[in-house]
């Protein structure tokens, strides 16, 4: 008998005569039109024995490449950083590692308190008062403080900074199409003061129409933002009531101010909830959680008090039992098991709930001291890697702005065969920001993302291979 289905032939046939019918194939042909059927078997190789399959399967591992095998220097919204065995320890203890919901709390005390300890974690770290336990990852998280906007006013336009990650900017268009939503993009300045927001712009496109406005911190480009000057220009712009607002009973006043955040950089810039935000979302993968093949990982969400109940997912709180003893429960669940299909937020929430154990084992390693050393560990990190890179003949930064940990510089030569050349020599390094964004502008752009695991020695190492790429791609180009 299979381990993970039960039901016996014996168990098939009283279920089969249960319904009526003879055979499963006459439950498909009752069902399926036959003009939809494929009409033929699936064109699949043979079945291959377990010996086989292993080999076949380390074959196709064998082709990947691991940051354990290069020096790399990838970021863009998923980071090399070393994640301590206390972690994995954690996780794979069984009362944590089923992603099953906790029902019943009387027997989920240990996940639920997980959930507690996980949500009090991110509220410090955003200066935000209430936080679920969690979301999916980072750009769902961005579309669901979207949904979480327009329930809350009822308008229909988002207004969203060109430094959002590219990723997060598809998956809230995709998500504002179902709404019925537009999406006005503002775009970044240029020149000499280029690489953040514009202020003009920003304030110029929001008005009483706007839902929700959003930015990244720091954005995409690595370029540190005001958060407090374009929340309040978000605010002040649009704090006029749309049309019939009042009158369909749903929120009023400005719109919800939207910060698309880098947890680890919280350790060294103003909390948003400091700065006006009302909602802070981002991406939790750097909170303890590997590069496994681009994930899994999870969403950071953190609220003000009065979207408490437009939030997805579920949250966890504390209270008293019979007995007076200390206890959790499920204190919010806005999911359709719980309530009614059209008043549920999100159901997106139970399997990432091991993700964010990760992340607060990992926040609780380091410590409030110990974030705040890392970012400044970064910040030094990062200033002498932009410099020595933008020393380099054909490389320059593509803006001026403060960084953290992570900066854009551009190339005069292609960057994809750049990439190509370091990597030969065990280099990748870093981000073709025009293979990702695909914007014109980015053309020539190469992201480079520095963690705690990248040494002077390392970043040295880089801008040597960067600046044989970039003279053996210029006289290849000559050759040609």
């Amino acid at each position: 008998m299979s381990r993970y289905t039960a039901t016996t032939p014996d168990d098939l046939a009283a279920m089969l005569a249960a319904i009526g019918v003879d055979s499963l194939q006459e439950i498909f042909d009752r069902q399926i039109p036959t003009e939809v059927r494929l009409g033929r078997e699936l064109d699949l190789p043979d079945g291959l024995g377990e010996q086989d399959v292993y080999e076949h399967l380390r074959s196709l591992a064998a082709r990947n490449t691991s940051t354990e095998e290069e020096l790399s220097f990838l970021g863009a919204g998923m980071y090399d950083h070393y994640v301590p065995a206390l972690i994995d320890m954690l996780m794979e203890r069984s009362e944590f590692l089923t992603p099953y919901t906790p029902y019943q709390p009387e027997i989920s005390q240990g996940g639920l308190q997980v959930m507690f300890e996980y949500q009090t974690a991110v509220c410090e770290l955003t200066g935000l008062p209430v936080s679920n336990a969690s979301s999916y990852e980072g750009p769902s998280a961005v579309a669901a403080a979207g949904y979480l906007a327009k329930l809350h006013n009822g308008r229909s336009r988002f207004v969203i900074s060109a430094g959002l990650h590219p990723h997060s900017i598809e998956t809230l268009r995709t998500n504002a199409h179902g709404y019925g939503m537009d999406v006005v993009e503002v775009p970044l300045t240029t020149g000499s003061a280029g690489g953040i927001t514009d202020p003009d712009a920003w304030a110029q496109a929001i008005d009483a129409d706007t839902s929700a406005a959003i930015f990244a911190q720091p954005n995409f480009y690595g370029a540190v933002e005001d958060a407090a000057a374009l929340s309040a220009a978000a605010k002040a712009a649009g704090a006029s009531l749309p049309a019939g607002g009042a009158a369909s009973g749903q929120g009023a006043g400005a719109p919800v101010v939207v910060a698309q955040v880098d947890p680890i950089a919280l350790g060294v810039l103003k909390a948003p909830g400091e700065c006006g935000v009302d909602v802070a979302v981002g991406e939790g993968q750097p909170l303890g959680n590997r590069l496994d093949f681009g994930g899994p990982s999870f969403g950071l969400f953190a609220a003000r008090q009065e979207y408490l109940r437009r939030m997805p997912g579920r949250i966890a709180g504390e209270t008293l039992d019979v007995d007076g003893r200390r206890g959790f429960v499920l204190t919010l669940q806005t999911r359709e098991q719980h309530i009614r299909r059209e008043k549920a937020t999100s159901n997106i929430c139970t399997a990432q709930a091991l993700n964010a154990l990760a992340g607060v084992v990992y926040l609780t390693w380091l410590g409030r001291r110990g974030i705040v050393e890392l970012g400044e560990l970064l910040l030094a990190r990062t200033h002498y890697a932009r410099e020595t890179l933008a020393g380099i003949d054909g490389v320059e930064k593509l803006h001026q702005q403060p960084v953290i940990r992570e900066f854009a510089v551009r190339l005069d030569v292609d960057v994809a065969a750049v990439r190509r050349r370091c990597a030969g020599e065990g280099v990748n390094p870093g981000v073709d920001l025009h293979a990702l964004t695909g914007r014109e502008s980015d053309r020539g752009g190469l992201l480079v993302a520095i963690t705690e695991r990248r040494t002077r020695a390392d970043i040295d190492r880089l801008a040597r291979v960067l600046e044989h790429a970039i003279a053996a791609e210029r006289q290849a180009a000559v050759l040609a």
